[in-house]
């Protein structure tokens, strides 16, 4: 039978879990992008990451002469070129200057909404994963696909899915000559009343949990006045 498959993961997790500033960004882009979860924002930072800590690499080696860098360096540039993210004549100083917008655009859930088959990336995502999407007439149902040079304007619905029709409630209605849509940035913003440690600001009423009862030590006020 062989070996049992124990896929590893792909991606690394943040090394500390909770900070504000970078939990308010990651929501902004999963907002931005419609994305599933942090996962994916994960996901791309760590392809993100591999391709610029090559460029570092290869930028160290060019400059003692290493005829293998240059090839490697080569490779790296057509390779970006290809997925879109960088223009034929880039250098390994572009690769530096690359972001996770640049990557998460490409992804042909981004793809599929800017180029006004869908009302928004939610629902891109939705059309993608029910497999009404092709490329080149192929099925696709990976919103996180990245959609290459070139396939930008292969990307349509399928033809056998009732999507296909124009007049389909679930297609965005535009006028003739309507600009394209555009992506809707979003603030990053801090969680309202929590600072950096991720607790909310201490309650009211001393360390317990709240102010002090009156009436003395008892449960209720003291006995009002009368003799035995």
């Amino acid at each position: 039978m062989g070996d049992p498959k124990f896929p590893r993961r792909k991606f690394s997790t943040p090394f500390h879990p909770w900070k504000a500033d970078r939990i308010a960004e990651e929501n902004a882009l999963q907002k931005k992008y419609g994305l599933k979860n942090k996962k994916e924002v994960w996901r791309t930072k760590s392809h993100l990451r591999v391709f610029r800590g090559r460029a570092k690499k290869l930028a160290a080696q060019i400059r003692t002469g290493n005829p293998q860098a240059e090839k490697e360096r080569a490779q790296l540039l057509a390779k970006l070129n290809k997925m879109g993210l960088l223009s034929p004549t880039a250098t390994l100083d572009d690769v530096l200057t690359m972001n996770v917008d640049m990557m998460l655009t490409r992804r042909l859930q981004t793809q599929l909404y800017l180029k006004g088959f869908t009302s928004s990336p939610n629902q891109a995502r939705q059309f993608i994963a029910h497999g009404h999407v092709t490329i080149g007439g192929r099925r696709m149902n990976v919103p996180g696909y990245y959609v290459k040079r070139g396939e930008e304007d292969q990307i349509e619905i399928h033809t056998s899915s009732a999507l296909a029709d124009m007049a389909h409630p679930a297609r965005p209605k535009r006028a003739e000559g309507a600009p394209a849509p555009k992506l809707k940035d979003y603030t990053p913003r801090e969680m309202p009343g929590r600072g950096q440690g991720g607790r909310g600001p201490p309650r009211g009423g001393g360390p317990g949990r709240g102010p002090p009862r009156t009436g003395g030590p008892g449960r209720g006020p003291p006995p009002s006045g009368g003799g035995a």
